[in-house]
């Protein structure tokens, strides 16, 4: 994989400006740095949410951590510490995890006890972070160039992660601690040919099905969605089967509904969402005819796809249009239908990501380096911002807790 196709794909990062730094002060893994940006927010109560029963319980803020391009101008120091006010959504700034490089993308374990962070570089890495308080336990090769996105087995016994630079997937031991061991899988989509426009496997994302029994991998540069089992002794992938999209459709993100039988999945490059259905007996999936994003002629370089706990409604990020498409799911996940989009309230929408309870959505947008929040009515599944959005440098991805 050439340098280029990496490149172009970050062409948003780079175009970031100083003005958008404006958040986050350097401290060391420190929880109590107080950050002057914060969300300002109107003294409404935020909605239940997609997830009945998985109500706040605590009294304080909950935590939230931040991804960015380290190597991007005006971008940030490291893994940004925040925490946020699950009734309103206020954010509050709390310092930054130094030592991490260019964490564009975040998960964290099962059990609560550890962060994982990518570093999207040419020589691409993935790293372990103690919450307790902050360490880093160290770093891992992924065996391949720009890893973009990772997941956590539900056994929380193995890392996944997608290189999107080397079109490959790459598998990590997660011990007791939290630390990763030396890689134990790789996989590489050398086939089939790359779809139109691309130069080569672009591997955008790596997810369990929800019943734990197979893996996908999405791939941009194959137009092509792969399924595999993880043996969870070696910690290995076997292919078991491909999916195709229409040639040029650029598939990147894929988001089931919670009845595991479907799925639905953003075409970057044609502007499209598909629903698929799922066999979770076989691994194999089937995609569906393309759907309006609802943001009009052209691209708007859809990104993530999230489902409610529920399974009654979908989110799409639209980072040409900067808005975020509302779907209402039907037919036991079988349906998609477009609903109506909503301004994002920034510059990019890169990424999405519910609070725990599915009170809060939290929009990293890339070029405006800002992060906004949203109330989710339980009822509609409407969107309505906190306030104004939170100031975090080249905020590329949001990861409440």
């Amino acid at each position: 994989m050439s340098g280029g196709g990496w490149n172009r794909r970050r062409f948003g990062a780079f175009l970031a400006r100083a003005a958008a730094a404006a958040a986050l002060p350097a401290a060391t893994a420190c929880d109590d740095a107080q950050d002057s940006g914060s969300a300002a927010t109107p003294g409404a109560s935020a909605a239940s949410g997609g997830a009945p029963g998985r109500e706040h319980s605590g009294s304080g803020p909950r935590p939230l951590y931040l991804g960015t391009y380290t190597s991007a101008e005006g971008g940030g120091r490291g893994i940004g510490l925040a925490g946020y006010d699950a009734r309103t959504g206020r954010i509050t700034g709390r310092g930054t995890v130094t030592g991490v490089a260019d964490p564009s993308f975040l998960a964290v374990h099962p059990a609560g006890h550890t962060l994982y962070a990518v570093s999207e570089r040419e020589d691409g890495a993935v790293t372990a972070v103690r919450l307790s308080d902050r360490v880093v336990l160290g770093s891992r090769s992924t065996g391949g160039s720009a890893p973009c996105h990772l997941s956590v087995h539900p056994s929380g016994r193995w890392l996944l992660s997608a290189n999107y630079g080397s079109g490959s997937v790459a598998v990590h031991p997660v011990d007791a601690s939290g630390a990763l061991g030396e890689r134990t899988g790789l996989v590489t989509h050398s086939a089939p040919p790359p779809g139109p426009g691309q130069e080569g496997p672009h591997a955008h994302q790596v997810v369990t099905s929800p019943d734990g029994g197979h893996v996908l991998a999405v791939d941009l540069g194959t137009d092509t969605v792969y399924t595999y089992r993880l043996d969870e002794q070696a910690g290995t992938l076997a292919e078991v089967s491909r999916a195709r999209t229409r040639p040029g459709a650029g598939p990147r993100h894929l988001a089931f509904h919670p009845g595991g039988r479907h799925a639905y999945l953003a075409n970057e490059a044609d502007n499209t969402v598909a629903v698929c259905a799922f066999d979770p007996g076989t691994g194999r999936l089937t995609v569906g005819e393309p759907q309006s994003t609802g943001t009009g002629a052209g691209t708007s370089y859809p990104a993530q796809l999230l489902v409610t706990a529920d399974g009654s409604y979908a989110f799409l990020a639209n980072r040409g249009h900067d808005s975020i498409t509302r779907y209402a799911v039907a037919a036991g996940g079988a349906e998609l239908r477009l609903l109506d989009t909503v301004p994002v309230g920034g510059d990019f929408p890169r990424q999405i990501a519910f609070s725990p309870d599915g009170g809060l959505l939290f929009a990293a947008n890339q070029r405006s380096g800002t992060v906004s929040v949203f109330h989710v009515s339980a009822e509609t599944g409407g969107l309505r911002l906190t306030g104004e959005p939170f100031a975090s440098p080249v905020a590329v991805c949001a990861l409440p807790l």
